[in-house]
């Protein structure tokens, strides 16, 4: 059985219930999903979704870094958007991060209910 590590990012959000940032299990690290939160200030870092969903990756690379790994190895996402007519603008912010050849296999879907007014929350999965 493999050992679990969990990971922190003093340059994420602090998890804000009962779970982690990520977790290093199996050559994998499992992020948890991220709101477009400034770490710095606690507010959401725009009111697009264009502009949460950016930081929402910005936050995402950050626990990856932590955790010894990076985008590049992200092989899993999925996208939650309260608009799905928001899909656009945050898949533009998407492809900027993940422009590789290889991009990670995604779900993404509308109608979400999310945190803190937030229009989007993105997690992923990587390999380390």
């Amino acid at each position: 059985m493999s050992e679990l590590v969990k990971v922190t990012s003093e340059h994420a959000p602090a998890a804000l219930g009962a779970y982690s940032q990520a977790v290093k299990a199996n050559g994998f690290v499992f992020a948890s999903g991220q709101l477009g939160l400034d770490p710095s200030t606690g507010k959401l870092a725009g009111d697009t979704a264009g502009e949460q969903a950016a930081q929402a990756l910005k936050n995402i690379a950050h626990v990856l870094e932590a955790a010894g790994t990076d985008t590049a190895h992200v092989v899993r996402a999925t996208i939650y958007m309260k608009h799905v007519e928001d899909f656009h603008e945050i898949d533009a912010a998407y492809a900027a991060v993940f422009n590789g050849d290889i991009k990670p296999a995604r779900v993404a879907f509308g109608g979400n209910d999310l945190p803190a007014g937030a229009l989007v929350e993105i997690d992923a999965i990587a390999a380390l």
